[in-house]
């Protein structure tokens, strides 16, 4: 696939932390676990800083679906409960379903409506304005309208929350090793992209269940269903604490210095030969530059969250 150029000095340009409101799209696996949840009802409190165009279900596969498909049909219907439990507090945006499959080749997209949406909102952007792409999932999707319409590399900026840092000794993260042709996409097209690692950075973003108990106002029907949401799954896996990785991308949009970045080469993706073929970083100076995040901010995050939450 050939893919536009992108000047070097634009690409890095364009993946430092944006001033003022900007247009967004969230693509989320959004019943995988409880971490999506959060992190979508925190980007539509958060209006006067982001302008949520479009939500997209995104597949995945574990313990809550046994296939991609199953995986995105069950995230669109969680996606419009959380927005039944909004109501008329905030201004819902449109919905897509997203891929019913990976990707197998890089030739060949996963067609949805997800996808065909990202590169008609994408391509009717005005000239010189983005649009921000935040993946909090596998990224088939996103991977998809970019082989659909290479144009939209120029229109977007992709924010991800996948694999882990580049200098980890693997990157056998859940979101980039679902789908690692849409990954590698990702990561060798160009698109002006910001990582959000999971491993040492977003897993630091621990939610505890004494938060949940003591600092939700459980008279919201919104936060009575994140926190009830949160209890259950921190029961069916034995957690006093877990982490709500899926914030990270949007806490960066909202306050940089939240979120803190640097910038690196693009990985490359490699698969280790072994009994898990597991996904490691082939490294490579020569690539172009992506902007890699390396610390967050627990208490500034999660203190603007609540207190966005409990005054709905």
């Amino acid at each position: 696939m050939d893919y536009p150029a992108i000047s070097d000095v634009l690409r890095i340009q364009r993946t430092h932390a944006p001033h003022g409101k900007i247009s967004m799209v969230l693509d989320t696996d959004t019943y995988n676990e409880i971490d999506d949840q959060f992190a979508l009802i925190y980007s539509l409190l958060s209006p006067s800083k982001l302008d949520v165009k479009s939500i997209y279900a995104a597949p995945f596969v574990n313990s809550r679906s046994s296939s991609p498909v199953e995986g995105m049909e069950r995230s669109y219907q969680e996606i419009l409960t959380l927005l039944a439990k909004l109501g008329d507090k905030c201004t819902s945006p449109p919905v897509f379903k997203g891929s019913d499959r990976w990707m197998h080749s890089d030739q060949f997209a996963v067609k949805s409506d997800a996808a065909s949406q990202l590169v008609e909102l994408a391509m009717n952007q005005a000239d010189g304005d983005l649009l921000y792409v935040v993946a909090i999932a596998a990224i088939t999707n996103i991977a998809s309208a970019i082989q659909m319409e290479p144009a939209i590399l120029n229109r977007i900026v992709v924010v991800w929350l996948g694999g882990h840092p580049h200098n980890h000794h693997h990157t056998d993260e859940f979101n980039l090793k679902q789908d690692p042709v849409a990954s590698s996409i990702i990561l060798d097209s160009g698109v002006p992209l910001v990582m959000m690692p999971c491993a040492n950075v977003a897993e630091h973003l621990l939610l505890t269940r004494e938060d949940v108990i003591n600092r939700i106002d459980y008279s919201n029907p919104v936060g009575e269903y994140l926190a009830k949401e949160f209890l259950k799954y921190a029961d069916e896996t034995f957690s006093d604490s877990r982490p709500i990785w899926d914030m990270t991308p949007i806490a960066w949009l909202i306050q940089s210095e939240w979120v803190q970045t640097s910038l690196i080469h693009a990985p490359a993706i490699a698969i280790r030969q072994n009994a898990s073929q597991q996904c490691v970083w082939a490294v490579d100076t020569t690539r172009h530059f992506i902007r890699e995040a390396y610390r967050v901010n627990r208490d500034a995050i999660f203190k603007d969250f609540f207190t966005k939450l409990n005054v709905m």
